[in-house]
């Protein structure tokens, strides 16, 4: 008899290996292998569904429900990297008026959140540096200096600080690149997906973007969001890799996909990453609308739970 596969209630669900059929099945996601159920998920736990392999079927009623739900399907080429997301074109009741507020939204605005996530991101790098027992203060200095737009290129200040402390002088961040690059490859791929749902779900347009701006990019402002949420990856990766090495095997694959799921201090509450990327989306939708930034950013949470994420 062959072995049934129950999937884990991450919300994310990972399709790693050809020959998988997917379908819809009332309430459920049904994964089938040479004609055989081999596991099914419900339809409303599914936050997203990454697929690394080429030789996946799906039927069209399973990716309208998904889509309905609100839950995109990221396809991911070599190296876990996605080369393409499908996603809700309705998902919000006040989508077109919100939508026309983003793409009317000011220049000084814009600048300004986008200046308010470059701090988050940074801050949340000083915490992990600091939960690793790096020293954080040349980050939190950097954090104080950022300004409108980022234009004296604090990230990428931070960033050449970061990398080494955090991975070891000899690491360079590629994306072509194997072991812990593939692996931080793929924890930013859930990440973004989860992203993108809030996106959507907010009523904004992806492509329209506050910083990333490729014109390839069809989830830009998805890219600009996860900002802050990235060094959660980072910590993760870096654990997984001194425990078990950097191999993307499916024990990692559920670390990565737990991140969703952890709390962190919110606007004087302690919130999962999915709510706060949904509050953070919201946010911005809402300051679209009120020509008034009030972005609500995630805070480090205590190092101890910053430095048990991958173990």
């Amino acid at each position: 008899m062959s072995r049934r596969v129950f999937f884990p209630l991450d919300q994310i669900v990972d399709i790693s290996q050809d020959g998988r059929h997917l379908s819809r099945d009332r309430g459920f996601m049904k994964v089938e292998a040479a004609g055989e159920v081999i596991g099914r998920v419900p339809l409303d736990q599914i936050s997203a569904v990454i697929a690394h392999s080429h030789g996946i079927t799906w039927s069209n009623s399973l990716l309208v429900e998904l889509a309905n739900r609100g839950a995109p399907v990221v396809l991911c080429g070599a190296n876990h990297q996605p080369r393409a997301v499908i996603c809700a074109l309705d998902a919000h009741h006040m989508q077109n008026a919100r939508m026309r507020a983003q793409w009317d939204a000011a220049q000084p605005l814009i600048k300004q959140a986008w200046k308010q996530v470059v701090i988050a991101k940074i801050k949340m790098q000083a915490a992990a540096l600091a939960a690793i027992g790096q020293p954080p203060a040349p980050l939190e200095m950097i954090a104080r200096s950022v300004q409108s737009g980022d234009s004296g290129n604090a990230e990428a200040q931070a960033a050449r600080i970061y990398w080494p402390m955090m991975m070891g002088k000899s690491f360079r961040r590629d994306a072509d690149l194997p072991d812990i690059n593939a692996l931080l490859n793929y924890g930013y791929t859930v990440l973004r997906a989860a992203t993108a749902r809030a996106v959507v779900a907010a009523g904004l347009h992806p492509t329209i973007g506050l910083f990333h701006s490729n014109r390839s990019n069809a989830f830009a402002l998805a890219d600009d969001l996860m900002e802050p949420f990235r060094p959660l990856v980072d910590l993760t990766a870096r654990a997984i890799a001194e425990a078990d090495g950097p191999e993307v095997s499916p024990q990692a694959k559920r670390q990565m996909a737990d991140l969703i799921a952890l709390d962190l201090p919110l606007a004087g509450e302690t919130s999962p990453v999915s709510v706060a990327l949904s509050r953070l989306a919201v946010s911005l939708a809402q300051s679209f609308e009120s020509r008034q930034l009030r972005l609500i950013l995630p805070v480090p949470p205590a190092p101890l739970i910053l430095a048990g994420l991958g173990k």
